[in-house]
C-alpha cells in the first residue's frame, strides 16, 4: 500500500517540519529575552528583569523541544538514510560536527549559566550569557545550512568537492561555507525568526490582555513587552521580506533552481520568447512582460495549467523590478535537466510549491503590517488604540501561530523543489534510502514518531499555555505551612 521511499521522506519531512517548528521559535525568543535583559541593564528598571525571566521560561521550552527532536531527527540519518550517509558523509562530516561541538555547546552551556544564575554574577556579565546563547543558536543554524546548500548547489564554486570510488569528497573547506546559497538561505532563515519571535512575543501579550481578569500591573507588563514585540516584529518582517525577494532572484539566475522557481510560479511554459539564446540572460532581455497568477489550478499528470486568476504585467516586475522579461517553464528545464543527467521526472510538486510560496508570501505581508500598525501606535499613538479594539488583539492573537505555518512551508519549499535530487546532480533521492528497511518498520516507526511527537508537542502547548494563564505576576497560594515536617515537634 505504501512504498518505502514515500514512507522514508514522509518520516524524515514530519520529523523536519515538527523540529522546525522550535529552531525558529527559539531564536527569536533568544533574541527577545536578550533585549529585555539588555533593557533592564539599561533602565536598571525591575520591570524588565521580570520581563527577561517570564519570556525565559517559554524560550526553554521550545529549546528542550527542539533539543529532543533534533536528536531524533540526527537518527533518520542512520536509522533510513544510510545510503545518503555514505554518500556525503566527507562533506558532512565537518559542518556538523562543528555544529555539535562550538555552536550547540556554547548555546547550551550559557543557557545554563543564564537558568541558574540570576543575582549570583554582576548583571552586565548575567546579560551576557544571553547574548552568546542567542549567539550560539544564531551560530548553529550557519552550519545546518551551509550542509542543507551543498545539497541545493552543490557546484556552486566548482571547487567545493572531487568525486572519489563514486561519492564525494570535501576539496576545499573554505569553498564549502562561501556556498552563496548558504547565504541567502541564511539570512531570510534568520530574519524569519526574528519576525517569529516578535510575531509570538506580540501575540501572547494579546493573549494575555484579553484575559478577563487582568490586574493594572499585568496591563503594564504586556503593553511593555508588546511595544518590544511590535518593533522586533517590523525588523524581522521587513527583512524576511528583502532577504526572500533576494533568494528568489538567486534561484532564476541559479540554472540548479531555475525548476523550483518556475513550479512555485506554476510556469509549465516558458513566460516569454528568449532573446537570442536560450539563457536566463536572454529570457532576462526578452520584451515581453508577464503576468502573476495569485490562484491557479493545474493538471500535473499532463503539465499544464488549467485555469488561474492573474494579475497582468507584474510577474516581470516581481521577477526582475523592472518591466519586461521571463523565465523558463518546466517543461523546458524539464528538457535540459534530460539532455544533462538522463531520463527521470524532474517536475517537482507543482500545486504544493504554487500554494505553499504564496501562503508564506501573504504571512509575511500581514507580519509587515501588524509590525507597521503595531509601531505606529506605539511610537506616535497611544497603545490603547491597540488594546482598546479587543477584535483587533484577537486577530494579533490568532497570527501567533501563522509564523508557524509560513516557516514550515517555507522549509517544505526548499526540499520538495529540488526533488527528484536529495543532492542535486549527484545523487537521487530514491538512491538514498538504507537498504535494510521495510516498508512495515517505517510504517510502525512513523507512528511511534507521529504520537511522541503529538505527545512532545501538547506537552509544550500545555506548559506554555499554564506560563501564560498563571501570568507574570501569579497569584501566591494559600498560606504555607510553618512547621517544619522533619522537626520532631511535627508530630
Amino acid at each position: 500500500m505504501f512504498d518505502i521511499e514515500t514512507l522514508a521522506r514522509f518520516q524524515f519531512g514530519m520529523t523536519t517540519v515538527f523540529h522546525f517548528f522550535f529552531v525558529p521559535f527559539s531564536i527569536g525568543m533568544a533574541l527577545v529575552v536578550t533585549i529585555m535583559e539588555g533593557l533592564y541593564v539599561k533602565t536598571n528598571k525591575e520591570l524588565y528583569k521580570k520581563q527577561a525571566k517570564f519570556w525565559g521560561k517559554i524560550m526553554l521550552l521550545s529549546f528542550a523541544v527542539g533539543v529532543v527532536t533534533g536528536i531524533i531527527q540526527e537518527f533518520q540519518f542512520g536509522m533510513n538514510w544510510s545510503d545518503y550517509s555514505r554518500f556525503v558523509g566527507d562533506i558532512f562530516g565537518a559542518p556538523l560536527a562543528i555544529e555539535a561541538l562550538l555552536a550547540f555547546f556554547l548555546e547550551s552551556t550559557f543557557l545554563g549559566l543564564w537558568m541558574f544564575t540570576w543575582d549570583k554574577f554582576n548583571k552586565k556579565v548575567h546579560f551576557l550569557f544571553i547574548v552568546l546563547v542567542t549567539l550560539g543558536s544564531m551560530i548553529s543554524s550557519v552550519w545546518i545550512l551551509i550542509a542543507n546548500s551543498f545539497m541545493q548547489l552543490p557546484g556552486a564554486n566548482g571547487n567545493i568537492y572531487t568525486i572519489v570510488d563514486g561519492r564525494p569528497h570535501l576539496n576545499n573547506f573554505g569553498a564549502l561555507i562561501s556556498n552563496p546559497q548558504v547565504w541567502f538561505q541564511f539570512s531570510h532563515v534568520i530574519t524569519a525568526a526574528i519576525t517569529m519571535g516578535g510575531m509570538c512575543l506580540a501575540g501572547m501579550c494579546a493573549f494575555g490582555l484579553l484575559r478577563k481578569k487582568i490586574s493594572d500591573e499585568e496591563v503594564v507588563f504586556y503593553k511593555a513587552a508588546m511595544r518590544v514585540g511590535f518593533a522586533v516584529l517590523l525588523i524581522g518582517s521587513i527583512g524576511t521580506l528583502v532577504s526572500g525577494d533576494r533568494q528568489m532572484a538567486n534561484l532564476i539566475q541559479d540554472g540548479g533552481q531555475q525548476m523550483k522557481f518556475a513550479a512555485m510560479e506554476g510556469d509549465f511554459e516558458d513566460t516569454a520568447k528568449p532573446v537570442g539564446g536560450t539563457s536566463i540572460v536572454d529570457y532576462e532581455e526578452a520584451p515581453a512582460t508577464t503576468s502573476w497568477s495569485v490562484i491557479a489550478f493545474f493538471n500535473e499528470r499532463e503539465h499544464k495549467r488549467v485555469w488561474s486568476l492573474d494579475i497582468p504585467i507584474i510577474g516581470s516586475f516581481l521577477t526582475y523590478h523592472r518591466f519586461g522579461g521571463g523565465v523558463p517553464g518546466m517543461i523546458t528545464l524539464n528538457k535540459r535537466l534530460v539532455e544533462m543527467y538522463g531520463e527521470d521526472n524532474y517536475f517537482p510538486a507543482v500545486t504544493t510549491l504554487f500554494y505553499s510560496f504564496r501562503i508564506m508570501v501573504f504571512s509575511g505581508i500581514i507580519f509587515a503590517l501588524i509590525g507597521f500598525i503595531g509601531f505606529l501606535a506605539t511610537t506616535f499613538y497611544s497603545l490603547d488604540f491597540i488594546l482598546g479594539n479587543r477584535k483587533m488583539l484577537k486577530f494579533i492573537a490568532f497570527c501567533t501561530f501563522l509564523p508557524f505555518v509560513a516557516n514550515s512551508l517555507g522549509w517544505i519549499i526548499t526540499e520538495l523543489g529540488r526533488q527528484p535530487w536529495i543532492v542535486f546532480g549527484l545523487f537521487r533521492t530514491r538512491d538514498a534510502i538504507s537498504p535494510n528497511v521495510s516498508a512495515a518498520s517505517l510504517l510502525a516507526s512513523n507512528i511511534i514518531y507521529f504520537l511522541l511527537f503529538a505527545t512532545l508537542g501538547g506537552i509544550m502547548v500545555y506548559l506554555a499555555r499554564f506560563e501564560l494563564r498563571r501570568g507574570p505576576y501569579p497569584v501566591e497560594e494559600a498560606a504555607k505551612a510553618t512547621v517544619d515536617p522533619f522537626d520532631k515537634e511535627a508530630f
